[in-house]
């Protein structure tokens, strides 16, 4: 049996995973708001408590992305993506069964180790089932993913929380990824030089060269680098601090999106159904749009690298003009709840736009081998910057949500110089 298009059913299947994922760890950020009085946590405490669940996630998940970054390069990405759902799906049913911020903060830290795995595990995927000139496009397919994920998850497990509690609500999603496990390991039989399903013309089409990598040796030839050996390059440095400054952004909207509307427009768990989604709906376009646009630079002729880089720089600019009109306007946005929400999603569809031709760097610059190492080591480095921005927000949110806006616009140039940092010495680097 021969499949027009395996790569496209892979990827989709990536990200079905990645909307999963993003239910999944929203959950207690949709749910929190509603459900901290029941383990004893006062109305003052509850953005602390909320910033201590969310650390032990992010611990985790820093130390996941390295780990699991490794795993996907030592046993592929079946098995890796494989291992990863399922570990997940686990933790989050976990959820259920818990009694304490302390049992919540020791599933958090399971879940946010497992779910790690999924970022690097798509870099890499990516790498090895798109050739150079369709890697963004793939990753904006897997980057719309983490948004469709935002934009279900809140009225899902709000229409589940008012109708079986928030414990079946962690039971119920936890289902979803034992699921997709199903189909993952009927439809990623092996790589695509070896997958019996594939067409021939399918297969020259993912395995042929580009400009970009010219002297680049084969992934089967090449040396598997240490982290010591990998940080050595300025590639690897300049990957590292634009993940470290630009994701931040995110998961403060992804963390504390709800808490902000419950606070600032006494939204109820219904109007949080309602309303967070619009944000997410914006980052899903500008996930596939942010891939488009730096494909179609590279096939009007541009280099890939100088593509990335201006797609990255366009969504810096969007993102650091709906930051500095929503600091501008946030006094009178409490009377339009609505004009906020399309001023964040702008902002996230910047985020999106850009986020996607970041991630496709390491498989850029580096070797089948050392891709999802590359990858993880950003992801860690991503990570780090949310737990400061993390712990940051209960301080600086006290009388005003300014400083919380402000916060993530600084972030927003920082990250965009970093990614100038790097380097253009290719073929060094890849034939080390």
């Amino acid at each position: 049996m021969k499949v027009r298009g395996l790569r496209w059913w892979i990827i989709s299947l990536i990200g079905v995973a990645t909307i999963i994922n993003y239910v999944d760890r929203s959950a207690i950020n949709i749910l929190w708001p509603y459900i901290y009085k029941e383990f004893g946590i006062a109305d003052a405490d509850n953005k602390s408590a909320l910033a201590l669940i969310t650390t032990f996630f992010m611990i985790a998940y820093a130390l996941g992305q390295t780990f699991t970054g490794k795993l996907m390069d030592a046993v592929g990405t079946r098995i890796g993506m494989t291992v990863s759902i399922v570990g997940w799906s686990i933790s989050i049913a976990l959820h259920a069964f818990a009694k304490s911020l302390l049992s919540f903060n020791i599933f958090r830290f399971m879940l946010g180790f497992s779910e790690a795995g999924n970022w690097p595990g798509a870099t890499k995927n990516n790498a090895e089932w798109f050739p150079p000139r369709e890697r963004a496009i793939a990753q904006g397919i897997f980057g719309a993913g983490a948004s469709l994920g935002s934009v279900i998850s809140a009225p899902i497990i709000a229409l589940l929380y008012i109708a079986f509690g928030w414990k079946a609500t962690f039971l119920l999603i936890a289902g979803l990824g034992l699921i997709w496990v199903i189909p993952w390991l009927i439809v990623n039989k092996a790589t695509p030089d070896k997958h019996p399903w594939i067409t021939e013309e399918e297969r020259q089409h993912i395995l042929s060269r580009s400009p970009l990598q010219e002297g680049k040796v084969s992934a089967d030839d090449a040396p598997v680098l240490t982290w010591k050996e990998l940080l050595k390059f300025r590639n690897t440095w300049g990957i590292i601090m634009g993940r470290f400054f630009i994701d931040p952004v995110w998961w403060l909207f992804v963390t504390w999106l709800p808490t902000f509307l419950k606070e600032s427009f006494q939204f109820d768990i219904k109007q949080i159904g309602a309303f967070t989604w619009v944000p997410y709906l914006f980052a899903a376009i500008g996930s596939l749009a942010g891939g488009y646009f730096s494909s179609y630079l590279i096939k009007q002729g541009s280099d890939a690298e100088k593509a990335r880089k201006t797609a990255i720089a366009v969504g810096s600019a969007i993102m650091l003009t709906a930051l500095v009109a929503i600091v501008y306007q946030l006094s009178s946005l409490k009377e339009t709840p609505m004009f906020a929400m399309v001023l964040i999603g702008i902002t996230l569809f910047g985020f999106q736009f850009l986020i996607g031709n970041i991630q496709t760097l390491p498989s850029d610059y580096f070797n089948g081998k050392n891709v999802g190492t590359v990858a993880g080591m950003a992801g860690t480095a991503a990570v780090v910057g949310t737990i400061l921005t993390t712990w940051a927000v209960p301080v600086i949110t006290q009388t005003s949500y300014s400083s919380f806006f402000i916060l993530a616009a600084v972030m927003v140039p920082l990250s965009w110089l970093s990614v100038k940092y790097i380097t253009t010495r290719k073929v060094k680097i890849l034939n080390k």
